[in-house]
């Protein structure tokens, strides 16, 4: 490694040698991308205490920063957590291979054979913020679909990440496949992130994973195709055909399970019909349970909630804080969530699937829930394994980023002397 002071030398090592690696794995064997993650996850297993260990120095880093307990939260692992980082990378090693599925296979009649397939997309970058667990995901993800990746973790998880990295380094050198597959950013420089946004001759695509500042930074200023989202600002409508304990179950759910996760519930829409007996109920549950809520004026609900400003409608608050208005109805919700959305997820509670069937035809989210908790919004529970963030535009990926969003495709053409008249 060139002198750690040097940023761009060191980015352009990272990336030159990320590009070498990209085209070995583009012809590795599904075996040998399998067998790299089991083994991987055997190491994190295995090394779980130095995680933990590399971890407690993280949280005290994140202490002095004056972090807020949301993003605490995000950033500590124990081995319940471990465990989960372990079987992700094995949920991975176990899916299908993407590389060189066929998407489409189709004749002409000029005596054409003319195949879609999947192919790597080369080098990925991927900036992200706190959480950990992203480097084994993201590391995973990019490699299952044969493509090298270069993570630059948040300052907070530096420790953490670097023993993380280390498994999957170990992880690829038993599988005989090169360690540069999987590189991480070995600084906490922020003048690192400016160099991954140009560097074009390494990298294909940049995946931001963190908050808004982060993610816009990367959007204004990348010279490098982005897959990203601003913010998760998930709405929850709760229609007047609710039915009340999946309405309070899912609500509940969505906003207290883990607050720090973009698909937290941030907005309850309550129908009026039923705002004064299954609105109130699910606010009174919320609020037992500590949730702040700040509510338009005069929404029935328990003592202490708070008068809602206008900059709570589209507010992503990633704590104990939900807002909360009444709605005339379907037509009424779906036009406040169209006009303070981030196309990130959204959710009807409802028994009505003719209303449910329009909330689906008439927004545009990534992610659209009909009776489910928005804490769903996840790569692994959509059978992806993992997820290396929720995409929101709408060129190439869009919602969970699994490995099969990480790959392009090209087309293959067979003919037998075939000639064009």
């Amino acid at each position: 490694m060139k002198d750690i002071d040097n940023i761009p030398a060191v980015m352009a090592d990272l990336g030159a040698r990320a590009k070498a690696a990209s085209q070995v794995l583009a012809t590795a064997t599904g075996e040998q991308k399998r067998t790299a993650l089991i083994s991987a996850a055997d190491f994190v297993w295995a090394r779980r205490s130095n995680i933990i260990a590399a971890n407690a120095l993280d949280l005290e880093y994140g202490r002095d920063k004056g972090l807020s307990d949301a993003m605490m939260d995000r950033l500590m692992l124990d081995e319940p957590r471990i465990q989960g980082i372990v079987d992700g990378l094995r949920a991975v090693a176990n899916q299908p291979d993407p590389v060189g599925q066929v998407l489409e296979d189709w004749d002409q009649p000029t005596g054409l054979n003319i195949q879609r397939v999947r192919t790597p997309l080369g080098v990925i970058g991927v900036i992200y913020e706190s959480r950990p667990n992203v480097t084994a995901d993201a590391g995973a993800l990019c490699l299952k679909a044969g493509n090298a990746v270069i993570l630059r973790g948040g300052s907070e998880s530096f420790n953490s990440s670097l023993a993380i990295h280390a498994c999957l380094v170990a992880g690829l050198s038993a599988a005989g496949l090169p360690e540069d597959a999987i590189q991480l950013v070995p600084t906490r420089d922020r003048s690192a992130v400016q160099q991954m946004l140009t560097m074009t001759n390494y990298i294909d695509v940049i995946v931001p994973r963190g908050g808004k500042g982060l993610v816009g930074l990367v959007q204004r200023e990348a010279r490098v195709p982005v897959f990203a989202h601003l913010e998760g600002i998930v709405h929850i409508y709760i229609d007047k055909k609710a039915d009340p304990q999946k309405a309070i179950d899912i609500v509940v759910n969505a906003k207290t399970r883990r607050t720090g996760i973009c698909g937290a519930a941030e907005c309850l829409l309550i129908h009026k019909d039923i705002a004064d007996t299954l609105g109130r109920d699910i606010l009174s549950a919320l609020s037992s349970l500590d949730v702040e809520i700040r509510a338009e004026q005069d929404l029935p609900g328990p003592q202490g909630m708070k008068i809602a400003s206008d900059k709570d409608w589209g507010c992503e608050y990633l704590d104990l804080i939900i807002a909360a208005k009444r709605v005339d109805g379907l037509e009424d919700a779906i036009d406040h969530i169209q006009k303070h959305h981030s196309q990130h997820t959204d959710c009807i509670v409802t028994e009505d699937l003719d209303a449910a069937n329009e909330f689906f035809a008439r927004l545009d989210s990534a992610i659209l829930m009909h009776n489910a908790s928005t804490q769903f919004a996840d790569g692994g529970e959509f059978g992806m394994g993992a997820e290396i963030g929720i995409a929101t535009g709408k060129m190439h990926a869009r919602g969970p980023v699994g490995a099969a969003q990480l790959t392009s495709f090209k087309y293959l053409v067979r003919g037998n002397g075939t000639i064009r008249n």
